[in-house]
């Protein structure tokens, strides 16, 4: 099952199942050795920082107590020595358990990437893209913080709290048992607080959240937002959302410093007691100035370590909810997959496609076919027009050709093959597609062109190009075939960017050609050239197209007309002309808006 709909931040905050981020830790196992080296290194630096414990109370006793400056130098050098044993101990774990967190996130993202994209397009109709985003930024982020961070400060933590409250017990233990007393009372209120803390962060964060989105949806449109002149409208709501976020950043502010506060105020008013009470033991002579230092450095030790577990535990959470999200994803199996052993075509290939008493519902509109007991046969070299209304379940031809998606009913055969019985791969490597929508990433002229052919050649790139005739703009731009082109090739017009799809289609040298309203974005002069180009490419190839105009319907082999995802009709422009059918009164409708032009129907 797909994962379900994006919930909101607070619902996908935490988790309580750690089973989940435990099962994320084959992502260690090739980098265990430098996991052994990290811990090798943690040891050593939460030894060392009980050492220097020790090393205050010698320090302190002997240099300081006994009034000899040499005793006080060795004492000093001692200490001196275990502080740069701590640092060369903590550079080492730092590094080597961050180097690992960033390693094991760039790992995750790149598996879920990579098995995201062989989903099928269903699943992108029922999740939606921006939560795939989030899943592969902000909960890998969270993981990584986890696994390069929090595990390390919380086996740190605890450590220092076991062996410091070890040496709290050898010190003095009636100074002990008060701490283990007053470290209750002093976090209850710590911890209480801070939840308001945490909570206000949290929508902090989704007021931002909301900003970005807010400066996306306009940027993104800014040709609308400027043509419709709506910038002042833009600036007040913008201003609303950046105050609605300050306000609830203030609250959040407030409440830190008061936590700050507290903290403080808990902490060294609990420090100053113990002070007080071990200052008076040492007067009496039951405490050397030596064990009170030690004392107060093992207790803040160990205040330290309980406050920083806590927020330790917090993480742990966030990240056991992150890891459920991404194991969501990695778990969900494509609809369309190939076969156990699947059938190779025949080679050469053919370009012969049948379609079967084929029904099909799309997932998100199960109540509708798109599709009805189609039947249709294609013969090999033979050009198809497909005509109708909005809707008819032309497009869906398509999509099931590419095997986008399996009908419910009936057979879909390429070459006499079950296309469930193909690899995908291998069915579309046979398929060139032209949309309605071009689309055009942002990349060079040359990347574009070759996105289906990734080893063309130079000379088979710019042939391509000639025969789409996209050389007549792309020989004009500053650097021709290496411009950048763009965010969805924003820097070309309608018409540019339909002729670098029609170059990338030629390009991948097809025995099918699915044109989904392939000049349907060009002017008159351009929509000819092109014309001109699309009809030679289509010499002994299979062809499949959705027309708008009746330049195409025309000159093809045979049009079948569609309406409710059935077949009504079939046969030549003249014949179906004469039938007085359909296609006749929706060549009539486009003739009786454009007078003078030849007929045309209107397209999905």
């Amino acid at each position: 099952m797909p994962p379900s709909p994006p919930a909101s931040p607070q619902d996908r905050e935490k988790s309580r199942d750690f089973s989940q981020l435990l099962s994320m830790l084959h992502y260690l196992k090739p980098y265990r050795w430098r996991a052994v080296g990290a811990g090798i290194a943690l040891l050593i630096a939460s030894g060392t920082v009980l050492g220097l414990g020790a090393g205050l109370r010698y320090l302190v006793d002997q240099g300081f107590g006994a009034g000899d400056a040499t005793l006080l130098d060795q004492a000093l050098v001692i200490l001196l020595g275990v502080v740069a044993l701590l640092a060369v101990a903590t550079y080492c774990r730092f590094y080597l358990v961050s180097w690992i967190g960033e390693r094991v996130v760039a790992d995750i993202r790149r598996d879920v990437f990579d098995h995201v994209i062989t989903l099928d397009p269903g699943f992108f109709e029922q999740v939606r893209t921006a939560e795939i985003l989030s899943r592969l930024t902000t909960d890998t982020a969270i993981v990584q913080v986890v696994v390069g961070t929090s595990v390390s400060v919380a086996l740190r933590n605890t450590l220092l709290l076991i062996g410091g409250s070890a040496m709290l017990m050898i010190t003095s233990l009636k100074l002990t048992l008060l701490v283990f007393l007053v470290v209750p009372l002093v976090l209850i209120p710590i911890l209480t607080f801070g939840r308001r803390v945490r909570g206000l962060s949290r929508s902090s964060q989704d007021r931002v959240a909301d900003l970005g989105i807010y400066i996306d949806e306009s940027l993104s449109a800014i040709r609308t937002v400027q043509a419709f002149t709506h910038e002042a409208e833009d600036r007040r709501d913008f201003g609303a959302h950046v105050e609605r976020a300050f306000d609830v950043a203030r609250s959040r502010i407030k409440a830190r410093a008061m936590l700050t506060a507290i903290v403080m105020l808990l902490i060294f008013g609990a420090i100053s007691v113990i002070f007080w009470i071990g200052g008076h033991d040492m007067l009496a002579g039951r405490l050397s100035g030596g064990d009170l230092t030690a004392f107060v450095f093992y207790a803040a030790v160990v205040a330290g370590s309980v406050g920083a577990i806590s927020e330790v535990i917090g993480d742990l959470q966030r990240a056991a909810g992150a890891s459920e999200r991404l194991l969501e994803l990695l778990r969900t199996r494509p609809a369309i997959a190939p076969p156990a052993r699947p059938l190779a075509l025949p080679s050469p290939a053919q370009g012969a496609v049948r379609f079967e008493n084929v029904t099909f519902h799309y997932p998100t509109r199960p109540d509708r076919s798109a599709l009805e007991s189609l039947t249709l046969t294609i013969e090999p070299g033979q050009s198809v027009a497909l005509v109708g209304p909005s809707g008819a379940g032309k497009t869906t031809l398509f999509q099931l050709l590419l095997r986008f998606y399996d009908p419910e009913q009936g057979v879909i055969r390429f070459d006499g093959v079950d296309l469930r019985e193909l690899d995908p791969q291998d069915l579309r490597r046979r398929i060139g597609l032209v949309a309605q929508d071009p689309v055009v990433f942002a990349g060079s002229v040359r990347d574009n062109i070759r996105y289906g052919k990734p080893d063309a050649s130079e000379d088979e790139i710019r042939a391509a190009a000639e025969a789409a005739y996209a050389t007549e703009f792309i020989d004009l731009l500053p650097a021709r075939f290496d411009t950048e082109l763009g965010e969805r090739g924003v820097r070309l017009s309608g018409g540019q960017r339909q002729r670098i799809a029609i170059a990338r289609a030629i390009l991948r040298d097809p025995v099918l050609l699915l044109l989904d309203e392939a000049t349907s974005a060009l002017d008159a002069e351009s929509e000819r050239a092109v014309q001109r180009a699309l009809e030679r490419l289509m010499i002994g190839r299979t062809s499949l197209v959705i027309a708008h105009r009746l330049a195409t319907v025309i000159s093809a082999d045979r049009i079948v007309v569609i309406d409710q995802g059935q077949i009504i009709a079939e046969g030549t422009h003249a014949q179906l002309m004469r039938e007085n059918g359909l296609y006749a009164r929706l060549a009539q409708m486009q003739f009786s808006d454009h007078p003078g032009d030849m007929p045309a129907v209107e397209a999905v």
